[in-house]
């Protein structure tokens, strides 16, 4: 019996085949001629039918028939589904999409596989911090594996949007503050997903998001206003999205947000000037979720006049607004929306389904055999653990009081300390949630007998049920303890009594980052506090291990804290990862792509600055009036950009350049030497930075470059060095313009960007 589904998939595979003849009726030269013999047997609703994504709404396994989304189907009427997790439900409906429709076009089927699918990897926030491209990439190519088992052909990742301000939620789903970083980490991404031949049935269509700026909202707050230069935006905004273009990303997502006061999603210059004449994008734009609907509430037009906006912008896919669907006809009759508009949008739909593959073979993601075998695998899991200890970032360890010795009772603490549910973070939709391993229950695991691991909640979430509540949704829930405050913290303190060392898990839940989970105070939750605040009041050892999702201000905590190690949330194997870090089975290596501010009241804060005309220098965190400074804080952040601690000591000695002037198209090599001067093997991220000295426009105090992460044991040296060229000192300047101009040059390499250690060169082209 058990090769019966296997069996059936052929025989629907075969029949599929036969059943696409008419699509297939002669031999085609090429893709293009393929695609136009197509185009040329569509009605226009066929053709509008291509560009309409709805969500999968009400199918259920055996009852798509009496679906309003199949019937569409049908008719012709779809081009995709998005967020169905079920490989059944996707052969079924993808059978009647092939059998049952006039011309029988495969469908795509999307998801937001954004950080791992059953397999789930610490947050991208998290897997940024790592520095590590090559496990960065592998994260989405076994996300790829995995999602395309269960039938999905299409992710909406990498999110790419460069974010300064942490009071918005969805910086847990990006790579942080810099431009560069960002850019390396979006084409390491896209070719994990889509790898060399997006024909395989192991890769996913990427999608690129969200275009562009949603990360720079007005007051940190979810889908507002963003308002800036252009020359910022091609700076420091810009570049991620560019390199997803230039790594070959099969498709875009507009943003919500406006440009230039027009709602991204109907922006013709940022859609068509931007991602197709300047960029050379070739693949197609989809909107986010009802953004075309959405565009009404903006003001700037009707239903009919926004979708139109939509179309002509340079938009392909409407995602469930129906707008395209519903107008797009009458707007072709009367004039507004051209034929020629219709027929280039859905070429580029056509094209992303036959470079994947589906005109020859629509059932390809609907191998049984792989839904059993290649999702959430042992060795998947044992990569995902590797790559959550990775991405930790230890903030402090005073006293070397980590790794902690596998003996005697240690008390994990706190109403992070032991819940499944929250470990794999924001925006896992496809993770089994109660199959991720917590952080006492992982001890346990990893420790067997040789430490005596107990567990007490402390104290809920926040004090507020119902914040609690809203920091809780889509079943992540903590579990509210009806007992009082007291109750829980004197339970704690019982259990902290009997301990050698104490384990505080604090912080955020899951969904208190990530979409519209915006805040405006970014400390950890007082009723936490009061927790970390009365451990402490113990005299025992305590180690503050601190899941959030974005940064948060810890001037308190650092301050009392002996040691502090930033898990942010490491996905499905979260126990076993943070418990291999804990007891030195692992050595601490993340560093922090995204400033952590001493005060809410920096925001925006970011490494990155330009000088104002009254900089303030080199005052030890002294007021100076008539500065550019806070009268009631200091200006430096608590955690520049890049920082991140060790259990082992890294010395860096004898910066020095190759020459002292770079011509037109030359080089220069840049290089230090970087000594492990402690007492454990440990990986570091050398990082280089550049500033150029002066500039048509004004510059940034100084840039990230370039970056390696070395390997060195206890005792070893490394000479470290990076190729600097032309391209590395090209800016866009006033007029827009991609220069390198001639003059000085600063070269920093360091640990973090706080390094003040500099070289200089001059440019002389």
């Amino acid at each position: 019996m058990k090769f019966i589904p296997i069996l059936v998939c052929t025989i629907l595979i075969s029949t599929t085949l036969i059943a696409q003849s008419e699509n297939k009726s002669q031999p085609f030269s090429s893709k293009s001629e393929f695609i136009e013999q197509l185009l040329s047997k569509m009605t226009l609703e066929e053709k509008i039918g291509q560009l309409n994504l709805p969500t999968s709404g009400d199918i259920t396994t055996g009852q798509a028939s009496s679906s309003d989304v199949v019937k569409n189907i049908k008719e012709g009427k779809v081009g995709g589904l998005f967020n169905i997790k079920s490989i059944e439900k996707i052969r079924e409906v993808q059978k009647i999409a092939v059998e049952q429709s006039r011309l029988k076009i495969p469908l795509l089927f999307g998801m937001d596989v954004i950080h791992g699918y059953e397999t789930t990897f610490p947050i991208p926030l998290g897997l940024s911090s790592t520095w590590n491209l090559a496990l960065i990439e592998r994260s989405a190519q076994i996300a790829a594996k995995e999602a395309s088992a269960e039938g999905i052909n299409w992710t909406f990742s990498p999110m790419v949007d460069i974010s300064r301000d942490p009071r918005w939620g969805r910086v847990s789903e990006g790579s942080g503050e810099d431009a560069y970083l960002g850019s390396e980490i979006a084409k390491a991404m896209v070719r994990g997903y889509q790898g060399k031949d997006l024909a395989l049935n192991t890769t996913l269509l990427a999608c690129v998001k969200h275009f562009a700026l949603y990360g720079a909202p007005e007051g940190g707050r979810d889908y507002n206003t963003v308002d800036m230069s252009r020359i910022r935006m091609y700076n420091e905004y810009f570049p991620p999205y560019k390199a997803a273009i230039d790594a070959g990303v099969g498709s875009v997502m507009a943003s919500f947000n406006e440009v230039d006061g027009v709602p991204a999603t109907g922006n013709k210059w940022l859609m068509t000037d931007v991602l197709r004449k300047q960029w050379n994008f070739n693949g197609f734009v989809v909107t986010d979720y009802t953004a075309i609907q959405e565009m009404m509430r903006h003001g700037v037009g009707d239903f009919q006049t926004v979708s139109a906006s939509a179309l002509n912008a340079g938009i392909e896919m409407d995602m469930v607004s129906a707008g395209f669907l519903k107008t797009i006809k009458k707007s072709v009759e009367e004039g507004k929306v051209s034929m020629e508009r219709v027929d280039q949008a859905v070429r580029l739909i056509l094209s992303a389904k036959y470079d994947l593959g589906l005109f020859d073979d629509p059932y390809r993601y609907c191998d049984l055999k792989r839904n059993k075998t290649d999702i959430f695998t042992a060795p998947h899991r044992a990569e995902a653990r590797k790559i959550a200890a990775e991405s930790f970032v230890l903030l402090k360890n005073d006293n070397q009081l980590l790794p902690l010795q596998k003996s005697g009772t240690v008390a994990v603490i706190g109403p992070l300390g032991n819940n499944a549910v929250n470990m794999p973070g924001t925006w896992s939709v496809a993770t089994k949630h109660e199959k991720a391993i917590p952080l006492a229950d992982g001890m346990k695991a990893v420790l067997g007998k040789s430490v005596n691991v107990l567990y007490a909640k402390g104290s809920n979430l926040v004090a507020d049920a119902a914040y609690e509540e809203r920091a809780t949704m889509f079943g992540k829930t903590l579990n509210r303890d009806n007992r009082s405050k007291e109750e829980l913290l004197n339970e704690a303190l019982q259990i902290a009594s009997k301990a050698d060392v104490i384990v505080a898990a604090l912080g955020e839940s899951a969904e208190m980052s990530g979409e519209s989970s915006s805040r405006t105070e970014l400390g950890i939750p007082s009723v936490q506090k009061e927790l970390l605040d009365a451990l402490l009041k113990t005299g025992k050892p305590v180690v503050l291990v601190l899941f959030t999702g974005r940064p948060l201000v810890l001037v308190e905590e650092s301050q009392k804290v002996a040691a502090i190690l930033n898990v942010w949330f490491p996905g499905t194997e979260a126990g076993l990862a943070i418990t291999d870090v804990l007891f030195g089975d692992e050595n601490p290596s993340g560093k922090l792509t995204a400033t952590f501010p001493r005060s809410e009241g920096q925001i925006p804060i970011y490494y990155n600055y330009k000088n104002t005309g009254r900089p303030l220098t080199n005052t030890e965190g002294k007021f100076v009036k008539y500065l550019s400074n806070y009268i009631d804080e200091r200006n430096e952040p608590l955690y520049p950009f890049g920082f991140g601690l060790s259990y082992t000591q890294f010395s860096y000695t004898n910066l020095q350049l190759s020459t002292d002037k770079m011509s037109a198209n030359g080089k220069i090599i840049a290089s230090i030497e970087v000594t492990n001067t402690g007492n454990f093997d440990g990986k570091e991220v050398v990082q280089l930075y550049i500033r150029d000295v002066v500039g048509s426009v004004t510059r940034p105090v100084k840039e990230l470059k370039g970056f390696q992460k070395i390997n060195l044991k206890k005792g070893e040296k490394q000479i470290v060095s990076f190729e600097i060229k032309e391209e590395d000192l090209k800016f866009y300047n006033s007029d827009l313009e991609f220069v390198a101009e001639p003059g000085w040059f600063e070269v920093f390499i360091g640990a973090n960007s706080s390094t003040t250690e500099k070289v200089q060169f001059e440019f002389v082209p």
